[in-house]
């Protein structure tokens, strides 16, 4: 299954029908294990994180959110590059929804109460890559900071 997804992912190989909605969510869930290997610390309050955000994003089940964050650690661990995930997130996430992409992301970072420089680059790059800039990150940012009790750095 990873396979096919990550060929596909990557335009490669025999065609194949286009990614649904739900790989689209696997390769977001994909995008959480990139950010949280980042800074090559990769820790459990950052597993539980992302588990917390699946399981929001798409009302699953704490068990579901976790089998996806493995499918989705399997799925990171093979893929080249970011812009695989990006260009299917594009394909079939509405922008509004890709701005609490950027969130999550943000929300990730401070998993660890932590924000690496890698950490930040990737958010930068992914956002970019999503269509929101550079200032709308930052305020997104500002948010998910509020709603965690942080102070913006």
């Amino acid at each position: 299954m990873f396979k096919d997804i990550l060929t596909r992912l990557m335009g490669e190989g025999p065609t194949h029908a286009p990614l649904d909605g739900e790989a689209a969510e696997l390769a977001v869930a994909a995008l959480l294990v990139r950010l949280a290997r980042a800074d090559d610390h990769y820790d459990q309050a950052e597993r539980q994180r992302i588990d917390r955000v699946l399981a929001r994003r798409r009302g699953l089940s704490p068990d579901e959110a976790a089998t996806r964050r493995a499918e989705a650690e399997a799925l990171e661990a093979g893929a080249a590059d970011t812009v695989q995930f990006t260009r299917q997130i594009k394909d079939h996430i509405a922008l509004d929804d890709r701005a609490g992409i950027i969130a999550a992301l943000w929300e990730v970072a401070y998993a660890d109460e932590d924000r690496g420089m890698d950490e930040e680059s990737l958010i930068r790059l992914v956002a970019g890559l999503l269509g929101i800039s550079d200032r709308e990150s930052a305020q997104i940012r500002q948010q998910v900071l509020g709603r965690m009790g942080q102070r913006p750095a």
